[in-house]
């Protein structure tokens, strides 16, 4: 009769994740630098472009964001004159939307994100990018899952 040994992860799966955040932010930032944004930065201004005009609850929601995360990532893109925070449809309502030169400026910046990626992609491997993306994927929507089944318990 064979044993066989139960394996399990060694280390602290969240502090791996955020060394590999780390690492390929910096990547990611290195780049992003030379157009005078950050990755978040850019980030942003590419969900709401994509997005449209969009009330802060939801463009928080749609990057997985608290709504305090989002009004601080705000700030530098509108004082910047990228974004515009307006008045919605009531008066307890606002609706965000890149300007102008928020679309000049991301687009100034597409070509460092795709130099970033490139990068990660060489650095890595293609084949090791779409494994870490399916993987991530995976996980995202297990979890994603799990928040779901415990948010309805009691209700």
């Amino acid at each position: 009769m064979s044993k066989q040994i139960a394996i399990k992860p060694q280390g602290c799966t969240n502090f791996k994740l955020r060394q590999l955040t780390r690492r390929v932010s910096q990547h990611y930032d290195n780049e992003m630098s030379k157009v005078g944004l950050k990755t978040t930065q850019y980030s942003l201004l590419s969900h709401v472009l994509k997005a449209g005009p969009s009330r802060p609850g939801e463009l928080a929601q749609a990057m997985t964001m608290d709504a305090s995360t989002l009004t601080r990532n705000l700030k530098p893109l509108v004082d910047a004159g990228w974004i515009a925070v307006t008045a919605g449809s009531d008066a307890r309502s606002r609706t965000v939307t890149i300007t102008e030169a928020g679309r000049d400026k991301r687009h100034e910046a597409q070509r460092h994100w795709k130099a970033a990626q490139e990068s990660v992609n060489r650095l890595l491997g293609v084949p090791r990018v779409l494994a870490l993306h399916a993987l991530l994927d995976e996980s995202l929507d297990l979890l994603s899952q799990e928040q779901e089944d415990g948010d309805s318990d009691g209700e």
